[in-house]
């Protein structure tokens, strides 16, 4: 192949490494701030935004931004922003136009950035909630840093970049499914795309906090970590409305100590939160924190020392109308639903869910298990997909560790029992273990189908075995899960983090016929009640609350819906499974009472 120099018109064409200087920077956990209590400035609304299929974006380095209009240029382009559409922030491009709702690629967002520049003494971020797939980020033509992973939130400094009149920040979202990526090409829910959740310009002082955690240890002791973004010394105070007040030494950065306050312990039945704040020079940040101990004992989960039952269901975050934004009305409907089963606790599959859920979960009283995508066949022989997958854990951890609700982190689904599966997974749940030893550590398990009975070479790195299973749905009858629980002895807790079947909102019919609702009433009751007779059955999330998309469903009941939800994709139409699960639940897995 000829040389191609620098100032070939044409170089662009033939580049087929165009993607590799922007791989670098990565934005990962270690640049997240502690946002508790602090003011944003949003950056939510209208964005100039455009499909790339092709990437041309990068090719022909669209982010090096001449204002220029069309009518002035001395040489065409392949991209001229002023004919670019607009498009919501937060929000999903797939039901923006309908023309745009399969499309799965790269997509550009702009907009003009008028804002002030950060004073002496003080830093300016960017935080961009989620992004779905990979993001890139561009100031004046320069480019910041790359997140992969769709769900979690990520920080780039942008103050020493900016201009004092004329800012120009740019996105470039990709959601093309990889199959070295977390999750990898193949997933059972709707690929939207976008920045759908908050977009915000965050101040900070120059010395401010990024990790301020608070848990419970022996004897109903509080325990506080304090990180700082510079590697300082120092004293910082801690109050805590309610309880008393207490000071951590800070050393190189960092500070962690306990306090002997005994507070009034969180629980779903009493979720009391006791408001924090938290003060190191000029910094100051707050947050709502419950307290509780969450443990093993045997084959028993044990909620502030007592044994607890979870009632569950799990759940999605989609929107028939939205795609995967969300809003605090539609987080409490969820939750209210949740609490009309009879349920106390959620299972928020298969990603990290807006951090909001979280927030209102304590509030109101449900306990939560979240996880990352690690699902189906990841690639997990390569050691990048590992570090994608541990940066989500960490970012999720960083950023709800504070939440008492949630009691369980979630690091893989379905995964077959392979020995590189079992490598990477036995590190996802070690590296969950440094970044919170006051959690359980679970995964959605398959069974062995030689022995036919609960077990997998995974279950010695976890605390909780989940097991996905379809019994009366994609394996005929009960009697197979009946022989399953017989036949297994695990030394620790199970929890049936799947099982349901799918029926069309209105369809009625025999109870044996498949997807009418009848059907599906039947299969819940009879899993409820047959799960519960297995003493090693800590609980049961059925799948699930909401009807969502997914694709991969094309029966001509469900015409690209998974129709396993109680509720339509209305949110509002319930099914008769609903009231089976509730009468189910009235007199099922009540241990504790929690």
């Amino acid at each position: 192949m000829p040389d191609i120099g620098p100032e070939d018109p044409f170089a662009h064409l033939h580049e087929e490494d165009f993607e590799t200087p922007f791989m670098s920077p990565l934005l990962t956990d270690a640049g997240m701030i502690f946002m508790g209590d602090r003011v944003t400035e949003s950056l939510a609304g209208d964005w100039r935004f455009v499909l790339d299929p092709f990437r041309e974006g990068l090719r022909q380095r669209w982010f090096e931004h001449d204002a220029t209009p069309i009518e002035e240029w001395t040489v065409p382009r392949d991209c001229d922003d002023a004919a670019w559409q607009t498009i919501p922030v937060p929000g999903c491009w797939n039901l923006a136009r309908a023309e745009w709702r399969y499309y799965e690629g790269a997509a550009w967002y702009m907009r003009d950035l008028d804002v002030a520049p950060p004073r002496d003494g003080e830093r300016l971020f960017l935080r961009i909630g989620a992004a779905t797939g990979r993001a890139r980020v561009f100031l004046n033509g320069r480019f910041l840093g790359l997140h992969r992973g769709g769900w979690t939130p990520f920080f780039v400094e942008i103050g020493p970049y900016l201009r004092e009149a004329g800012n120009l920040l740019m996105c470039e979202v990709d959601t093309t499914r990889r199959d070295d990526a977390v999750p990898m090409s193949h997933f059972d829910w709707f690929n939207y795309g976008g920045l759908f959740r908050e977009v915000e310009l965050v101040r900070v002082p120059a010395i401010h906090v990024t990790d301020f955690r608070l848990w419970l240890i022996q004897g109903d002791r509080i325990a506080a970590r304090v990180v700082l973004s510079n590697p300082t010394d120092g004293e910082a105070e801690i109050e805590i409305d309610g309880l008393g007040t207490g000071r951590v030494a800070i050393s190189a950065g960092e500070g962690e100590t306990t306090f002997d306050l005994s507070p009034r312990l969180w629980s779903p039945s009493d979720p009391h939160l006791y408001q924090v704040r938290l003060r190191f020079g000029a910094d100051r940040v707050g947050d709502r924190v419950g307290f509780r101990r969450i443990e093993r004992h045997g084959t028993e989960i044990r909620l502030n020392g007592e044994p607890v039952a979870f009632r569950g269901i799990c759940a999605h975050e989609d929107d028939r109308d939205l795609g995967r934004c969300t809003s605090e009305a539609d987080i409490r409907r969820r939750f209210g639903h949740a609490k009309e089963l009879g349920a106390n606790a959620m299972r928020l599959a298969h990603y990290p869910h807006s951090e909001l859920a979280a927030k209102i979960a304590d509030e109101v009283g449900i306990l939560l298990w979240e996880e990352i995508p690690v699902y189906w066949a990841i690639a997990f022989e390569n050691p990048e997909t590992f570090a994608e997958a541990e940066n989500q854990l960490r970012e999720m951890i960083r950023r709800d560790f504070n939440r008492a609700s949630v009691v369980l982190w979630g690091i893989g689904n379905e995964n077959a029992d392979t020995d590189a599966r079992l490598r990477f997974m036995s590190g996802l749940a070690a590296t969950a273990r440094r970044e919170d030893p006051d959690r359980l550590v679970g995964a959605a398990c398959l069974i062995n189908r030689v022995a036919f009975r609960i077990e997998d070479r995974l279950a010695e790195a976890l605390d909780v075995i989940g097991l996905n299973e379809y019994f009366g749905w994609y394996e005929p009858g009960f009697d197979g899960l009946r022989r399953l629980l017989a036949n297994s002895a695990p030394d620790r807790p199970v929890m049936v983090t799947e099982t349901g079947a799918d029926a069309r909102v209105g369809l009625h019919g025999s109870d044996m016929q498949l997807f009418t609702e009848e059907y599906q009433a039947r299969v819940l009751a009879t899993q409820v009640e047959i799960a519960d007779g297995a003493d090693y059955v800590a609980g049961i999330f059925p799948w699930l609350l909401y009807d969502f998309r997914s694709e991969r469903r094309q029966t001509r009941h469900q015409r690209g819906w998974n129709l396993k939800g109680v509720i339509a994709a209305d949110k509002t139409t319930r099914k008769l499974g609903f009231e089976a699960l509730r009468a189910a639940y009235a007199t099922h897995f009540r241990k504790g009472d929690s």
